[in-house]
């Protein structure tokens, strides 16, 4: 959010700016959504709703998970949240009490461990790397000196891009069950996927799992606030009264349309197809512009890069080439407060004209 107030400034001075930076998709939401949008403000359903939710959203969230992973999930389990972000926060209150150790990856998404912090409870980072392709392992946190009591996983991940197989997500998921660890695992970039085996969710190995997901990514309605939480049946109950004191609901225009995205996959995955498109470019010319060390860009719409062959101060290095390229990236420091000075974030969520003609300008400061 820095880097983003720092190019819209350059933005106001006049100057030109190439959004690689933002972690949101540039397209609007589906027309299906939008539609559905106008005709619940024409029938007036702007009222409160359940604290989890209306029901027919609900149940369209149960069959995603039947028709998509090939899982049975009662809709009675399904929490509609305001973005994923209230998801984390109604998780953590329901599963954890104050003190108590969750682990996360470094690099990972750092909203995770503000609002651990925030709640009182201990963040937990496991440093990992290309080794492990930047995901946790059960050795890893068989290893740690204490135990934890929550693991959260992200696949595909933030900042790093990186997916688990369905083979080690089953792993993780067992390693939790065995040790009494409470899996936490973020799903909202599901659907975004650029290899042979898609994502798989937590639930097909986990029923004590917390899933976590969003129509922001995939669907494109980051500006909607809008996700949901699968909650395990332990925890219903307590979720639920956290939700009603909290938020009472998450907003009811964006739950009526929201039914919509399910019929809209086809134009979703037609903006996949396009972030493929830039992730490959970017993947071709990069290295040109010296970015050569790259995690591997499964999924999501980000690609990270290790820059310590070119300086050891990430921050100053992403302003820099923001004043003289006019291109936004992200520095890696929010991601891995330890080791982020030697990386950056690059998104390619933008425009596949914007992506090329970034890529053009790096490629052109570095010669």
């Amino acid at each position: 959010m820095e880097v983003m107030r720092a190019a819209n400034e350059r933005a106001a001075a006049g100057g030109d700016v190439l959004h690689l930076e933002i972690g949101q998709p540039s397209t609007p939401a589906p027309p299906k959504v939008i539609g559905a949008a106008r005709a619940a403000l024409d029938a007036d359903k702007i009222g409160y709703t359940d604290a989890f939710g209306v029901p027919v959203l609900r149940e369209a969230i149960a069959r995603w998970y039947r028709d998509r992973y090939g899982v049975s999930v009662p809709a009675e389990r399904i929490a509609v949240t305001t973005g994923s972000s209230a998801g984390f926060l109604l998780g953590f209150l329901a599963a954890f009490e104050p003190g108590d150790r969750v682990a996360l990856a470094s690099p990972g998404y750092p909203a995770y461990r503000n609002i651990l912090k925030a709640l009182g409870l201990e963040a937990v980072e496991i440093e990992t790397g290309p080794e492990t392709r930047f995901q946790p392992t059960p050795a890893q946190l068989a290893a740690l000196d204490r135990p934890v009591r929550g693991l959260i996983v992200a696949s595909p991940s933030n900042p790093a891009g990186t997916m688990l197989s369905p083979a080690a997500l089953g792993e993780l998921a067992h390693w939790c069950e065995e040790n009494g660890v409470r899996l936490v695992s973020d799903e909202i970039y599901h659907g975004i996927e650029f290899g042979p085996v898609p994502a798989q969710t937590a639930l097909a190995f986990s029923d004590r799992a917390i899933i976590i997901n969003s129509f922001s990514k995939y669907f494109s309605m980051t500006g909607w606030r809008l996700g949901w939480m699968v909650v395990p049946p332990e925890l219903v109950r307590a979720a639920e009264c956290l939700a009603q004191n909290l938020y009472i609901s998450a907003p009811t225009l964006s739950q009526y349309a929201a039914v919509a995205a399910f019929d809209s996959v086809a134009e979703a995955d037609e903006h996949v197809a396009r972030y493929r498109r830039s992730r490959d470019l970017l993947l071709n010319e990069l290295p040109k512009a010296g970015f050569d060390r790259l995690a591997p860009a499964d999924g999501a719409f980000y690609l990270y890069a290790d820059i310590s062959g070119l300086t050891d101060d990430s921050e100053a290095f992403c302003r820099r080439i923001l004043a003289e390229t006019g291109v936004a990236l992200t520095p890696g420091l929010d991601f891995d407060p330890a080791r982020g000075r030697h990386f950056l974030r690059i998104s390619f969520a933008a425009s596949e004209t914007e992506v090329a003609e970034a890529a053009r300008r790096l490629v052109a400061w570095r010669r």
